[in-house]
C-alpha cells in the first residue's frame, strides 16, 4: 500500500454521520513508517457530490488510473485508522494533484497551515 492508493475498505458500523460499510478509500499513510502498524490511515470516499459543501473535501476523478467508476468526494474530515484486514483490493491511485490537495486539506483541518 502506498500513500495515494485507492483501496476497497470495509468500514465498521458507526453511529452518527460517519461513513461505514464497503467503499473505496484513499490510503494516506506512508508504508515506510507504518508497515508494522496494525492499522492503516485512510480517507473514505463517497459518490455523493453534495458532500463538497463541507470543508475538508476533495473531488477525485473517475479515471482509468483511479479505477473509480464515478467521480467521488474524498471526505478528508473523516480520516480514520482501520485494521489492516479491513483493507481489500486496490482499484488504482489518485493523481499527484489530488494527493497534494488531500494533504493540503489535512494540514488545514489540523491547523498546520494557519
Amino acid at each position: 500500500m502506498n500513500n495515494g492508493d485507492i483501496h476497497w475498505v470495509d468500514l465498521p458500523v458507526a453511529g452518527g454521520r460517519e461513513q461505514r460499510g464497503r467503499r473505496p478509500a484513499i490510503v494516506i499513510q506512508d508504508e515506510k513508517i507504518g508497515e508494522k502498524l496494525p492499522t492503516v490511515l485512510v480517507v473514505p470516499l463517497t459518490s455523493s457530490k453534495r458532500a463538497l459543501r463541507f470543508a475538508g473535501t476533495v473531488l477525485i476523478a473517475a479515471t482509468e488510473v483511479s479505477g473509480l467508476k464515478n467521480d467521488s468526494v474524498a471526505l478528508v474530515f473523516q480520516a480514520l485508522a482501520i485494521d489492516r484486514p479491513r483493507v481489500d483490493e486496490r482499484t488504482g491511485t489518485v493523481s499527484e494533484a489530488e494527493r497534494a490537495e488531500v494533504q493540503k486539506q489535512l494540514r488545514i483541518l489540523t491547523g498546520e497551515s494557519l
